[in-house]
């Protein structure tokens, strides 16, 4: 099962990307679990300034905007790999979110 995050203030765009998300996990049948996370330590923790922004497994993988429902639905489904996978963050030598 795949843990999702919407890191966001509660802003018009956060609730987009929250009510996206659900919709895609919804229409594909992907077996996740939603968290919205509007603490702003919490979100900082991420070393994320632009909201919202999407985390699957602790990986940030989009910020800033509200992604369309085919790449929501790629960003889900995708195996980590690449400098979004578990082995490109800055802290391992990576270059970080591709995003």
């Amino acid at each position: 099962m795949k843990n999702v995050k919407i890191l966001g203030s509660g802003c018009a765009k956060c609730n987009q990307l929250l009510d996206a998300v659900k919709a895609v996990i919804a229409a594909e049948g992907i077996q996740a679990s939603v968290e919205k996370v509007e603490d702003i330590q919490q979100i900082m923790a991420y070393n994320v300034i632009s909201t919202p922004a999407l985390v699957v497994d602790e990986s940030v993988v989009c910020k800033g905007r509200v992604p369309s429902h085919e790449e929501i639905k790629e960003l889900l489904t995708a195996k980590p790999q690449g400098c979004c996978g578990s082995h490109g963050s800055k802290e391992k030598g990576g270059s970080g979110c591709c995003c």
